[in-house]
């Protein structure tokens, strides 16, 4: 399949890109394609990239807002997750592959509960997912099974359990479907739910398989008390100690950081998700984010599920990101608007090991198309400023993901029938 996209806007100057099955072949091209795509008035950039997400949580939003994180978790969240069906993790990422694609992000980094259904999901909405299961011991929670029951998927009791082999096999499936968009991962939910034996296993494992590793890391200021109490050492310490760390590691959140620690992820090369909308909602932390650019750490950007967030639009998770550290440091000139761009897109791209994030020849035709004809974009001093502090996801008209068109004119493959039966299993959900 071959796209042209015609006289639109790439770095402040008019031009040609042309796509060829899945990559950008030629820019300042005008060569005959099977679909041409007028871009004027339009201007093209890297489709945006979400670090962090738990796609299906689209099912929870605006269910349990207002709480305290770990009531939250405890008395709402898990209970419900508790009853969740492959078919309703199905229909909550369809949910949330429909919003990120209306808002511009192409790829995210996704961890849940039967995560076949988010398989399913990604490969029938046409995004790019790195998908994982949650892995769960819950070796130090004092409780039952029956005190926090969680769906059977990836729930284990000890470091023999069969979560090892349910994600073993998920691994194996995924790389199954030989769907270079869907590339599986491994996803251990955070160092105070999983036991310092599954967490070096999974190290070793993903080693072994070429996976990412995607974990919860500093959220709270609770969970570093705690490790400190428990091992005599902070989170990331902690980690060091057992070997688990390197640049194959994703840590969503690290809000509390010391110095020391940031020193130790850039040693290992760690990647890290920054969530400001979520860690603001759930009052968890503000990242130090200066002092983590300062070191060279590679910083991305996550909006984190929708019952911590609301939404998926990284637009509006970009100025969080911008306006969060401006205030907490008390400095305007802190992540000014290019930085924001960039760790919703390069950044992204490299945390996630992608040839993308940068409209380049040679790399993935991730491509998105914003409306310059907006109210909110009027006037265009600077494009980036724009984007950044004035844009919403609804400027986007037209994307791109792996060559292929998923979105133009806003207008979206089977959206209502996604609304409708998103909105039945979550009243289902609810009520059982």
């Amino acid at each position: 399949m071959s796209i042209l996209i015609k006289n639109v806007l790439l770095d402040g100057k008019e031009t040609g890109i042309y796509i060829e099955d899945n990559e950008i072949r030629e820019i300042g091209a005008v060569v005959e394609a099977e679909f041409v795509i007028d871009g004027k008035n339009k201007a093209a950039i890297p489709g945006l990239i979400n670090t962090h997400t738990h796609a299906a949580m689209t099912l929870f939003r605006s269910y349990a807002d207002d709480m305290e994180l770990f009531k939250w978790l405890q008395t709402k969240i898990w209970p419900l997750e508790a009853k969740l069906t492959e078919d309703d993790v199905y229909w909550g990422t369809k949910l949330a592959c429909l919003e990120m694609i209306k808002t511009g992000t192409v790829a995210f980094n996704d961890m849940y509960w039967h995560a076949k259904g988010s398989v399913r999901a990604v490969d029938e909405m046409g995004l790019r997912g790195i998908l994982s299961g949650v892995f769960i011991d819950f070796f130090d929670m004092g409780k039952r099974d029956s005190e926090i029951e969680l769906s059977d998927t990836f729930r284990c009791r000890s470091f023999e359990s069969k979560a090892l082999e349910l994600n073993k096999k998920l691994v194996k499936e995924i790389k199954n479907l030989e769907n270079e968009r869907i590339i599986p991962a491994i996803g251990p939910h955070a160092i105070y739910t999983v036991s310092k034996e599954s967490l070096q296993w999974i190290k070793e494992f993903s080693d072994k398989e070429n996976l990412l590793i995607h974990i919860h890391l500093s959220e709270t200021e609770n969970e570093v008390r705690d490790c400190e109490e428990k091992y005599g050492k902070r989170p990331v310490e902690f980690l060091e100690e057992i070997g688990f760390l390197g640049g194959n590691v994703v840590a969503a959140h690290c809000n509390w950081l010391s110095s020391e620690e940031i020193g130790i992820l850039k040693k290992y090369n760690v990647k890290i998700a920054y969530n400001p909308v979520s860690n603001m909602k759930l009052a968890s932390g503000t990242m130090p984010y200066s002092d983590m650019k300062n070191s060279g750490l590679t910083i991305s950007l996550g909006t984190d599920g929708c019952a911590s967030n609301n939404n998926l639009d990284l637009f509006e998770s970009m100025k969080f990101a911008a306006l969060l550290q401006k205030l907490a440091g008390n400095d305007t000139t802190i992540m000014p608007a290019k930085e924001a761009f960039e760790i919703a897109t390069i950044g992204g791209a490299n945390a996630l090991g992608l040839n993308s994030g940068v409209i380049e020849e040679n790399r993935l035709a991730d491509i998105i198309l914003i409306d310059l004809k907006k109210p909110e974009l009027t006037p265009n001093y600077n494009l980036i400023s724009n984007l950044v502090y004035s844009a919403k996801g609804s400027c986007v008209d037209t994307v791109i993901c792996d060559g292929r068109i998923l979105m133009q004119n806003r207008i979206v493959k089977d959206e209502p029938e996604i609304l409708e039966n998103a909105e039945r299993v979550a009243g289902d959900l609810i009520s059982r």
